[in-house]
């Protein structure tokens, strides 16, 4: 199986049409949450429009699963806790979303919405819950946040994680956590884009400018992960324990070729990575942009 993990468009459109042009070479799409920006001019009733549309054709090339994000909210329940109404509507297009689990290539996707107070923490407890008990040959997560005290949830100052997630995941142990929300922490000195707590997988792509989102491809047949974004390309064996630190991308794998036309191994030419000048690095397959990926913003959980 491979996979196509992103997070945190904020209804950047131009990395909507990215993804929607790169979907056929996978599997399977993810996106973590935060499809909308509330710091948006567009209203938020007209995001959502757009956004269901991208979903809906997403769906129509390959398959596709959506959680929500904090930017996503748009709902009270009787409870009184926000969550995400719109989203739901992407079921008519046979997108599961946030509540739902599903086995497709022999693994089992548990989708968890994000939670705003303790009975929808509850909720989403019950579904993991749930989940394990059900036989699978292989078990991921998609949760928008990553979890607390997680290389994935480091700004540059302190953690900005997901405690509960942190708890779950130390007594469910799932083979693989697919998260967002922190933007940054790919890019800090002691943030990272992939962690492993025991014998589970923690993937965060973060977020940076410009036309191409930083995206992680998961290649489940290889056991292998690669991130990609302005700032340099990373590949790692998912069959042996996590290492640090992460191994630079020097060779595009034969498959991911052809998803860049006119490229052969290395779509963009060799270049030093950013922060480690001299040092021979893949520049990713993304359109040319500013040097610095940072979008400048913690994007913390706000759980009140």
């Amino acid at each position: 199986m491979r996979v196509l993990l992103v997070s945190d468009l904020h209804y950047t459109l131009k990395q909507f049409d990215w993804v929607l042009n790169a979907a056929d070479h996978y599997d399977l799409v993810v996106i973590a949450g935060d499809h909308l920006d509330i710091s948006s001019a567009v209203a938020i009733p007209a995001q959502t429009t757009v956004i269901l549309t991208y979903l809906r054709r997403l769906r129509a090339k390959t398959g596709l699963i959506v959680c929500s994000g904090n930017h996503d909210l748009d709902a009270r329940d009787d409870a009184g806790e926000k969550f995400t109404k719109w989203i739901l509507q992407a079921r008519r297009y046979g997108v599961p979303t946030d509540d739902e689990s599903i086995v497709m290539h022999d693994t089992l996707f548990t989708i968890c919405p994000w939670w705003d107070g303790p009975e929808n923490c509850a909720k989403v407890g019950a579904q993991i819950e749930r989940d394990s008990r059900k036989a699978k040959n292989r078990w991921i997560w998609v949760y928008h946040a990553p979890p607390d005290g997680s290389p994935t949830s480091w700004v540059g100052q302190k953690h900005f994680g997901d405690t509960q997630l942190g708890e779950w995941i130390a007594h469910y142990a799932p083979d693989m956590v697919i998260t967002g929300h922190i933007h940054q922490s790919p890019f800090r000195q002691g943030g990272s884009w992939v962690d492993q707590i025991g014998n589970t997988w923690i993937f965060n792509p973060g977020r940076q400018i410009g036309p191409c989102p930083t995206h992680i491809v998961i290649d489940t047949e290889a056991s292998a992960a690669l991130w990609f974004s302005l700032a340099g390309a990373e590949v790692l064996p998912l069959d042996r324990p996590l290492t640090r630190p992460v191994s630079e991308l020097t060779e595009l794998p034969v498959w991911l070729r052809p998803q860049y036309p006119g490229s052969d191994r290395s779509p963009a030419g060799i270049r030093p990575r950013a922060d480690e000048a001299g040092s021979p690095g893949l520049r990713p397959p993304c359109p040319s942009g500013p040097a610095d990926p940072r979008t400048g913003s913690s994007d913390p959980p706000d759980r009140s």
